[in-house]
């Protein structure tokens, strides 16, 4: 098995407070789709290596909610949120929340681009409640967590 990393790109807007995700896949729409929605692969690829996942709920439908926990030999990260938008193939509009700050809400939109010639473009939105708390998120190892994710759903889509 072989298989290409893909350059990642992580952005926040100075003027809002935003982070842009972009990262391409050498793999169709239809199953860069199937792993952000499917709690069997979802688990195979959400986060970075050395943590274990455990899915508590995952119910990717427009108005479902989700609850999984990361765990390393630290402790475990509980995160949780709802569905508010799901389209097949082309976008999911999510709230994501860490447990540990539970008064902190991000909104979430993951639009899932065509290319052609079976590769996919995955943009990605997080609208966060101030510039403070993307930074936070930012500062706590997000990128780290991001590029390592990628990298397994790389291998989860070239298998």
């Amino acid at each position: 098995m072989s298989t290409t990393t893909r350059e990642t790109t992580i952005t926040a807007d100075p003027a809002a407070p935003t982070v842009r995700i972009t990262r391409e896949f050498d793999a169709p729409v239809a199953n860069v789709f199937r792993a952000h929605v499917e709690p069997d692969l979802v688990k195979r690829w959400l986060g970075p290596r050395g943590l274990t996942m455990e899915i508590d709920r995952f119910d990717v439908v427009t108005g479902g909610s989700y609850r999984y926990t990361h765990r390393d030999d630290d402790g475990a990260y509980t995160f949780y949120g709802s569905f508010h938008e799901v389209r097949t193939d082309e976008r999911i509009v999510q709230t994501f929340t860490f447990e540990g700050f539970p008064d902190s809400v991000t909104l979430e939109t993951m639009t899932f681009v065509d290319l052609g010639d079976g590769r996919t473009r995955l943009e990605g939105l997080s609208l966060f409640e101030s510039t403070d708390a993307r930074d936070a998120m930012i500062a706590s190892g997000m990128e780290i967590g991001v590029n390592e994710g990628y990298e397994k759903l790389d291998e989860l889509l070239a298998g």
